[in-house]
C-alpha cells in the first residue's frame, strides 16, 4: 500500500478551530501503455494510451485496457507484458508498461491509433471519432437468474473489502462477484474505469474470461464505458451504488445485460433485465 497512499500535512477544521494534522491521500500518477506488434522481422512499437491511475496492479490494468478496448482478444495474444525499463529513468520505470503482442495476431490499427488519453475523472477521452467509442462487443450470454437478496448484500461486501478506501476515502472500487454473491476479485483506483480494467485484467490473466457466471459491482455510477467494458468480458450483470446514464442503459439493453443501481439500505432499482431477477 506504500506506493498508493502518501502522508501530507494539512489543517483540519473542527469544533470551531484549526489544528495541524497529517492525513493520508491517495496517489495519482500517469501510466503509459505501449505495445509491440507485427511480424518477427518487422516489429513496430507504439504508445497507445496514457491513463491517470493509482499505482498497483499495473499489469492487470494494462492487460484489461488492451482487452476491453478490443486491441487483444485474449491474454494468449500477448508474448509478454512488463514494466519498461529502457529509459534508464527511475521515475519512469514503474509508470510505463510495454505489452508485446504475438506476431500472428493481427492488431487493429484503427483501435490502436485512437490517441487515447484517460483521466481519473471521466475515463477515455480524445478518441478520434464518435465511431471509435464503440469497441464492437457482442451481446452477453445470461446463464443464471439473480436472487434479489444477493443484490442487497453487494455494496457492504464491496465496501468492507476496500482496504485503501478505509485510509483515504478517495478511491473507487470494482468487485467481481460470483452469481452466488461471493466476492472473487476487488481492485481500487482513483479512476472508476481503471478499477474495472484492473478487475477484468486480473480475470483475463487467470484465464476465466468470458465471465458469464459473474457480476460486476461498482462503488460509483454506471457509465456507458463501464457497461461496454463489462460486455467485452461477457459479464451479464452490472450493479452499483450510483445511477446509470441513458447511454449505459441503452447499451445494456443492446448487450442483453442487467443493470442495477442505487443499491443501498435494502433498496435498489433494476433498469434493464428485470426478467432475470427473482
Amino acid at each position: 500500500m506504500t506506493n498508493r497512499v502518501r502522508a501530507v500535512e494539512c489543517k483540519k477544521f473542527e469544533n470551531g478551530q484549526f489544528s495541524n494534522r497529517p492525513d493520508l491521500v491517495v496517489v495519482e500518477e500517469p501510466m503509459e501503455i505501449r505495445i509491440g506488434f507485427g511480424s518477427k522481422d518487422l516489429r513496430q512499437q507504439r504508445a497507445i494510451a496514457v491513463t491517470m491511475r493509482t499505482p498497483g496492479h499495473d499489469l492487470e490494468l494494462a492487460a484489461g485496457f488492451l482487452f476491453t478496448e478490443g486491441i487483444i482478444s485474449s491474454y494468449g495474444d500477448l508474448l509478454s507484458i512488463k514494466y519498461c525499463t529502457e529509459s534508464g529513468k527511475n521515475a519512469e520505470e514503474k509508470n510505463v508498461i510495454r505489452a508485446e503482442i504475438r506476431p500472428d495476431v493481427a492488431v487493429n490499427l484503427k483501435q490502436a491509433d485512437r490517441n487515447f488519453y484517460t483521466t481519473s475523472a471521466c475515463g477515455v477521452c480524445g478518441k478520434s471519432s464518435i465511431e471509435a467509442i464503440e469497441t464492437g462487443c457482442q451481446p452477453v450470454v445470461k446463464t443464471f437468474v439473480l436472487d434479489k437478496a444477493i443484490v442487497e448484500q453487494l455494496p457492504e461486501k464491496l465496501r468492507s473489502a476496500q482496504a485503501i478506501f478505509e485510509h483515504t476515502g478517495g478511491l473507487h472500487a470494482a468487485g467481481l462477484f460470483s452469481k452466488a454473491g461471493d466476492l472473487l476479485l476487488l481492485r481500487e483506483d482513483v479512476g472508476r474505469h481503471n478499477a474495472t480494467d484492473k478487475v477484468i485484467g486480473a480475470a483475463l490473466m487467470k484465464g476465466i474470461v468470458p465471465l458469464a457466471d459473474h457480476m460486476l459491482m461498482l462503488s460509483g455510477r454506471i457509465s456507458f464505458e463501464l457497461v461496454q467494458k463489462a460486455a467485452m468480458a461477457g459479464i451479464p450483470v452490472v450493479a452499483a451504488v450510483g445511477a446509470p446514464s441513458t447511454l449505459a442503459i441503452d447499451l445494456a439493453v443492446k448487450m442483453n445485460m442487467m443493470l442495477c443501481g442505487f443499491i443501498r439500505e435494502g433498496r435498489f432499482t433494476v433498469y434493464t433485465g428485470q426478467d432475470q431477477m427473482v
